[in-house]
This record gives structure tokens, C-alpha cells and sequence, in this order.
């Protein structure tokens, strides 16, 4: 804990024992839930919140299965009486204790203090704001036990929850991204409640400070391919006003899925912008193309159309072979590698062999396309050669080019490798 920091009064351990009588059906040894409760300016909640953890202790251990509740909350800095409140229960109940930061240092600074100073084999967490309900932790903890989860999120996208229209359509959006990036469906990417595993957090670490740290732990457990399941919970309305700016934060969310995207599967940003570019390529060459078959020549004005397309072609080609570095340097942390069949594909086209191959015979072939009209210009300062030639061969050394950059840094990346492997390093 930071020198600034104050805890208030020890959490007393209850007997195990009599634990262990409120929950006969489990035969896994008993398990400690450390429940976290960020406040950052809550009067009008904390005190409610922290009773409602209190009162549901006993349903948590005999219905969830754990023999032991410790209830933590840090107060982030709050500049109205939330720190003074939580101090107030806590001297009521020994198995709450409060966290004091004397600046504000963000939610998830606040939860990962809680953490770090919690005891429990499960770590937890709800919003000091009133709009979940602590019982659903006894459901979570039995399903993390029972499916052998690394977290457990409490899904508040039912039918009949409270939540705000455009928060409703924001995590659904963000849903359906992290689905498509991850392969695997959550309906709720940005949950203030749920439960995990003490050991599964440290596959995730480090996670960000501020409010998004819940969509960063969605994205990362997802993208890492830990087990998630989710429990469906009421939300009610909150109490006191929100601390979170719908766009401002959207976008803080949305960065911390696509950052996660590129530390846990970064070729599937190249994939995508890969099959992008090549599509609007075809979009731009497919007229050209249809003329000159029909008429056997290019006009003047289609040089725009080619030189895009020229473009975007060399684009692919560099997106693609940015996938398959990605999925090399992943491969360097001896985190698995991307299994898609297209990234299977793209390993083999970007084979160092064929590499070589297209580094020596594009710019060849490129050379030998506007030969003649390279020898007319340096014979007479002139050329009648078409200017569709000089495109095409210059796109041709542009990919030989690049393909000659990427053989190198795919031979560079399988030395370190080979370094990393051996027994020496």
C-alpha cells in the first residue's frame, strides 16, 4: 500500500468450520471471496451498497460455496463524505474495511489496490453505486467453481434492466466487436460486477486505471482464450449522478479492445485491412480491366483508377506480410499462434523461399516490362512507351521490394527464436 494511503480496522476471518456446514454440497476446499468496491464520491450509496454485501454474506458462502466473505472498499479520492460513511460501517462490521487515496487515481487503480490487498482465492468486484445487486455474487461464485471459470461476469443486458438507452446500444456494439475479433460471444464487455480467478489475473496484467479496465479485462480474457461464462443479474437505476461521458469514454473503450486486439492477436488487424484494401483495389481495376479486354487498350483517363489501384495492391501486399510478422513476433512471447486457416494460407505464401523468389523475379519482371522504353529514354531523352507499362512496373518492384524486406525480418524474427529456444539463453 502507498505511504498515502490509510486502512481502516483488520477484516476478522470467520471459522472455517462453520463455513464448511453452510455449504455441504461442495467438496473443493474452501475458498475465500474478496469483494472490491471502487467510491469515488457516492454518499448517496455507499452506505447502502456496503449493508447490502454485508447482508448477503451468508446466501454468498452457503449458496456459492466459498467460507469466507472480505468486503473492501477504496475510496478514490472522494471529495465528498463517501470516505467518512465507509469509515462509519466499517466500525460496525469487522469484516468490512475501507481504502483510503487522498487523489482521485482512477477506477481500476481503486480495484487493483483492492486486489492486491485482498486475501481471497476469488476476487470480485461491484459498483459503489447501487445499481447491482451483491446476492448474484453466489450464483457467479458457483458457476466459476462448478465450469471452472477464470471470470465470471454478471451480464446486465436482460430483459427489464434499467440501463440507459445509449449505454444499452454502446455495449452491445462493443459486444458484437470484441465477437468478431475474439470468436467467442459475451453480451456484456463492460460489466461493474463479476468475479475472478486470483491466478487468472496475472495472464491479463496490466490492465489500465481508469473506467476502462472492464472492457480491457473482456477484451484481453477473450482475446487470450481464458474461460468466460456469464450470469444473468438485474440492474436498477443508479443513484447520484454517473461519472461516465458516454462518448469520452466510448472511446477509451473501444481503444482498450483494439489495444488488446494487437498484444493478444495483432495479425487479425492486418487480415482485415488486408482483404479491405484488396477489395477496394478490385473496385478500382475492374473497369480498366474490362476495357482493355474489350478494346485492347487503356484510354488517358483511367490513369487515376490504376494509379489507386496500384496503390492499394502494394498495400495489401504489405498488410498481409504485416500479418504473418505479427503472428512471428507473437510467437517470440511463447504465447500459441494464430490457428486460422487464413493464417495458415498466409504463412505459406510468405514463406521465406517464396519470398526470395518474388523479391528477385518481380523487380526483374518489372525491369524487363519497360526495358524498352528505359533504353528509348536513355537514348533520346524520349519514350512513345505507354504509361499503363511504367505502371505496372513499378508496381512490380514495389512488391519485390517489399517482399525482399519482409524474407529478412522473417529470417531475423526465426533467429530470435531459435535464441530464445536454446538452452544457452
Amino acid at each position: 500500500m502507498a505511504d498515502n494511503d490509510v486502512l481502516s480496522p483488520a477484516v476478522s476471518s470467520l471459522d472455517q468450520n462453520d463455513a464448511t456446514d453452510l455449504r455441504p454440497q461442495f467438496s473443493a476446499p474452501p475458498t475465500t471471496l474478496t469483494v472490491v468496491i471502487p467510491a469515488l464520491n457516492e454518499r448517496d450509496s455507499i452506505v447502502s451498497i456496503i449493508q447490502r454485501c454485508v447482508d448477503a454474506r451468508d446466501h454468498i458462502k452457503c449458496e456459492g460455496g466459498v467460507a469466507e466473505v472480505e468486503i473492501i472498499v477504496v475510496n478514490d479520492g472522494s471529495t465528498d463524505e463517501t470516505g467518512v460513511l465507509a469509515d462509519e460501517m466499517a466500525a460496525a462490521n469487522d469484516d468490512v474495511k475501507v481504502i483510503h487515496f487522498h487523489k482521485k487515481r482512477g477506477y481500476g487503480a481503486a480495484l487493483k489496490e483492492g486486489f492486491r490487498q485482498g486475501r481471497g482465492e476469488f476476487v470480485a468486484f461491484l459498483d459503489a453505486d447501487g445499481t447491482c445487486d451483491p446476492v448474484f455474487f453466489a450464483d457467479m461464485c458457483a458457476v466459476m467453481r462448478d465450469r471452472s471459470a477464470d471470470i465470471v461476469l454478471g451480464s446486465r443486458m436482460g430483459a427489464g434492466n434499467e440501463m440507459p438507452f445509449v449505454r444499452t446500444i454502446g455495449n452491445r456494439v462493443f459486444a458484437l466487436l470484441l465477437g468478431v475479433l475474439s470468436g467467442k460471444a459475451v453480451t456484456d464487455t463492460a460489466s461493474g460486477m463479476r468475479v475472478i480467478r486470483r491466478s487468472s489475473l496475472r495472464r491479463i496484467e496490466p490492465l489500465p486505471d481508469g473506467l476502462q479496465f472492464t472492457p480491457a479485462m473482456s477484451a484481453r480474457a477473450l482475446l487470450d482464450g481464458m474461460a468466460i461464462q456469464e450470469v444473468a443479474m438485474t440492474y436498477s437505476e443508479r443513484q447520484g449522478e454517473s461519472k461516465l461521458h458516454p462518448l469520452r469514454d466510448g472511446v477509451r473503450f473501444l481503444v482498450a479492445i483494439l489495444t488488446a486486439m494487437l498484444l493478444f492477436r495483432p495479425a487479425r488487424a492486418f487480415d482485415l485491412a488486408a482483404l479491405v484494401s484488396l477489395f477496394l483495389a478490385f473496385v478500382a481495376a475492374i473497369y480498366p480491366i474490362e476495357y482493355f479486354f474489350a478494346h485492347g487498350a487503356i484510354e488517358e483517363g483511367m490513369i487515376f483508377r490504376l494509379l489507386m489501384a496500384s496503390l492499394l495492391v502494394t498495400c495489401t501486399f504489405m498488410f498481409a506480410a504485416g500479418s504473418v510478422l505479427a503472428t512471428d513476433i507473437l510467437l517470440l512471447s511463447h504465447r500459441p499462434g494464430d490457428q486460422r486457416f487464413l493464417a495458415s494460407v498466409l504463412d505459406r505464401i510468405f514463406s521465406k523461399r517464396v519470398l526470395a523468389v518474388v523479391s528477385v523475379a518481380t523487380p526483374l519482371l518489372g525491369v524487363a516490362i519497360v526495358w524498352q522504353g528505359l533504353w528509348e529514354w536513355l537514348q533520346t531523352q524520349q519514350t512513345q512507351m505507354h504509361w499503363s507499362r511504367a505502371l505496372v512496373g513499378v508496381l512490380l518492384v514495389q512488391v519485390g521490394a517489399c517482399a525482399a524486406v519482409t524474407c529478412v525480418l522473417r529470417f531475423v524474427v526465426g533467429l530470435w527464436r531459435s535464441k530464445a529456444r536454446s538452452p544457452a539463453a
